[in-house]
């Protein structure tokens, strides 16, 4: 994940009390319309769009390694291993 500087962090931040997404659709939507704002911004290209998937993909992973795995260990603790 490329930690941006606390400095730029700002011009990024989203408000979260204006609004949250509530469905897996509204999560994917706003997803896509950033992609689709980066796109529209750069120009598309086979660059552009390799760039989307490149940070979909880390952020995807980036999102397993510090949510879904301790969630897995907390849950594997909680109700013994499958293994």
């Amino acid at each position: 994940m490329p930690y941006i500087k606390q400095e730029d962090r700002s011009r990024f931040c989203w408000n979260h009390s204006a609004y949250v997404p509530k469905t897996a659709g509204e999560l994917n939507y706003l997803i896509t319309d950033i992609c689709c704002a980066y796109l529209e911004c750069t120009g598309k290209s086979y660059s552009a769009i390799n760039d989307i998937l490149g940070a979909l993909e880390a952020a995807k992973l980036e999102f397993y390694r510090r949510v879904v795995v301790p969630y897995e260990n907390d849950k594997i603790r909680e109700n013994g291993d499958v293994f």
